[in-house]
């Protein structure tokens, strides 16, 4: 997958750097490395780091295959990627202030898109956490209501929205 500039694959020596991106920008939804870990070693191919000035961190994208309307629960281990999904799901996106308003987050997720589309990916599905469906809108995304996801959302918080990009073309 070729990447705008800065954005770059993700390599298990970036972990700690993640963790402590992860440690800022989502204070209240603490996972553990393990998880992170276990998503690089099961779907390379979407996990992604942005490299700032001096080749620090500036954010990451940790996303997977998962099946559609369903979330992994948060700090949880997958164990494996189910046969036949069709959906990708962007498990997490985070910038560092420094990171944001350069459009780096909005050229990931078009070239993730671009990747779940050349993959045969008929949709992509996320969380909306921290007040950013409006940015999510703004790629695409839309609010789907799933009474099943419910309990799962709710151990987010209140404002946590499940929304899903139908990949038509």
């Amino acid at each position: 997958m070729s990447l705008e500039t800065g954005w770059r694959r993700m390599a298990p020596a970036d972990l700690p750097a993640v963790m402590a991106i992860a440690a800022v920008v989502h204070p209240d939804y603490p996972e553990d490395e393990a998880v992170f870990a276990e998503r690089l070693k099961l779907a390379p191919e979407g996990c992604h780091v942005l490299s700032g000035e001096g080749g620090a961190l500036q954010g990451y994208l940790v996303s997977h295959p998962w099946p559609a309307g369903a979330v992994p629960a948060l700090n949880s281990l997958l164990g494996g990627i189910p046969p036949g999904v069709a959906n990708w799901y962007l498990h997490d996106l985070a910038l560092l202030p420094a990171g944001r308003g350069s459009g780096a987050a909005g050229a990931i997720v078009a070239a993730i898109a671009r990747h779940a589309t050349r993959a045969g990916y008929t949709s992509l599905a996320l969380v909306a956490v921290n007040d950013s469906t409006g940015f999510w809108r703004r790629q695409g995304f839309r609010e789907v209501h799933e009474p099943a996801l419910d309990r799962k959302l709710a151990s987010y918080d209140d404002a946590a929205r499940y929304m899903r990009r139908d990949m038509n073309g």
